[in-house]
Formats: C-alpha cells, sequence, structure tokens
C-alpha cells in the first residue's frame, strides 16, 4: 500500500488542497485519510482495467475462439494515455483524471467516472 500523494502536488500540504478540490469537481466528499484509495480495478465492456492514482489507465482483455477443434485465448493489452489524479471511495468509486474539462486532453473515457470495483488498494493512513 502507497503513501498518499496525488500527481502535481509538490507538498503534502498542496495534495490536501488539491484532493479537496478534485473532490468538489467530482461532486463527492473527500475521504479521510484511512478511506483514501490508491487503486481500483474494475470490468468494463468485456476488459479488466486498472486506474491507479499517478498511472494511466491499463487494461486487458482476453477473447476465447476455437480454432481447429482447439480453445485458443487471446489476451489483447489495453491503454489511455488518461492519467488519474485521485480516486474516491463508494460504492461506487469515482474516479478523476487530467482529460477535460481539468486540461485539453481528450479522452475516451469521462471526467469524473464511476466504477464498481472488483479490487480496492487502499492508501497506507
Amino acid at each position: 500500500m502507497p503513501a498518499f500523494f496525488l500527481p502535481r502536488a509538490a507538498d503534502p500540504d498542496q495534495a490536501e488542497r488539491l484532493y479537496e478540490a478534485l473532490a468538489e469537481f467530482a461532486a463527492v466528499e473527500p475521504a479521510p485519510p484511512g478511506r483514501r484509495v490508491a487503486a481500483v480495478t474494475f470490468e468494463l465492456d468485456g476488459a479488466r482495467w486498472v486506474a491507479a492514482v499517478g498511472e494511466e489507465l491499463t487494461g486487458t482483455r482476453t477473447t476465447s475462439r476455437m480454432r481447429r477443434g482447439e480453445l485458443l485465448e487471446l489476451t489483447e493489452e489495453l491503454t489511455s494515455p488518461t492519467r488519474v489524479l485521485a480516486i474516491y471511495p463508494g460504492p461506487p468509486c469515482t474516479v478523476v483524471t487530467d482529460a477535460a474539462p481539468i486540461t485539453g486532453a481528450t479522452s475516451d473515457w469521462a471526467n469524473p467516472f464511476t466504477v464498481t470495483p472488483d479490487e480496492v488498494t487502499p492508501f497506507t493512513a
């Protein structure tokens, strides 16, 4: 479990202010130190995605098909240049990224977006 941080924050005080500001942007309550989320894993459209604070969204999609009577599994690696800025606990969890309207960056993901995670990795308190 990593210690609490936010990308673009120069020090812990700035991280706290940014965490509160991003919560206001996402229309959620900021979580107290013991409940802050570092990463979530979730399923969406047949893919398993990981959203981790400070990282780009990544995922995998595994498909199966028969070929000459043999079952083949193909795993596709998925990436998105969208970087996660903060995750707020749920359910559902709310993920804030660096995409528009926070920056001018385009993304296939809404900002913020909500997910029902299969796994939650907390920050250390």
